[in-house]
């Protein structure tokens, strides 16, 4: 393992890698985005690496976590900058770690899968193709949306402010306007807002331009579909 690996001129941005205890060349690398309303988590956290590193690692696959700057630091657009220089970084670096720069899947839970959507969305012509991205229990395709209902909660109140423009920015149903790589949305069916109607919205669209997209609902809460993920049953 290699922790804190320096990205950016700011002390959270930093990365950790997890690959096997024999190097390969070219294995497929896992780059995870940890959650945390856009304020809080760390790339550390058991709920983010434990079972994740556990079952892929050991598959040959090399893990990539990811710290990134925070609330009130910047805002959540903002932070999809960071997480897209730590992307370009770990695409160069994968050959020394023993991965493939053309092997990536993007993988974030909560506030990280909003910005991997985010990312999934925008022209990046520095970022290599990658595999595909999996976005676990977003609910915030559509910021526009939730900030106009009747009652936003309080931490998006906080992340997007008030001005329409930014939600459009920070919307990835919004910034859709073409064929994306493969994506997987995974949302709780258990949650009571709308993170399963807002996943499915958004796969409509992204299927709609050509996109092999697919929802796939679990009866799991928020916290367990990131902390059980990886997790061997048998």
């Amino acid at each position: 393992m290699l922790s804190d690996i320096v990205y950016g001129n700011s002390e959270q941005q930093v990365l950790d890698v997890y690959y096997p205890s024999t190097k390969k060349e070219n294995a497929p690398v896992i780059f995870m985005v940890h959650g945390g309303a856009w304020r809080i988590g760390d790339k550390a956290s058991r709920s983010v690496v434990k079972n994740k590193v556990a079952h892929w690692v050991s598959k040959g696959f090399i893990f990539v976590s990811v710290n990134y700057r925070m609330l009130p630091k910047i805002r959540p657009v903002e932070q999809a900058e960071d997480v897209e220089k730590a992307l370009l970084f770990s695409q160069k670096k994968a050959r020394e770690w023993g991965g493939s720069s053309e092997k990536f899947i993007l993988m974030g839970h909560s506030a990280g899968a909003h910005l991997i959507s985010l990312i999934s969305v925008r022209d990046n012509a520095t970022i290599k193709p990658w595999l595909g991205t999996v976005a676990l229990d977003s609910a915030a395709y559509d910021v526009t949306k939730i900030m106009n209902s009747k009652s936003p909660p309080r931490f998006y109140k906080k992340a997007f402010g008030k001005d329409q423009i930014y939600w459009e920015k920070a919307s990835p149903i919004y910034m859709l306007a073409g064929k994306t790589p493969p994506f997987l949305a995974v949302c709780s069916s258990k949650r009571k807002d709308d993170s399963c109607s807002q996943a499915r919205s958004f796969i409509e669209k992204a299927k709609s331009y050509g996109t092999h997209a697919k929802l796939l609902s679990v009866p799991l809460s928020h916290r367990k579909i990131n902390i059980e993920l990886g997790r061997d049953y048998c």
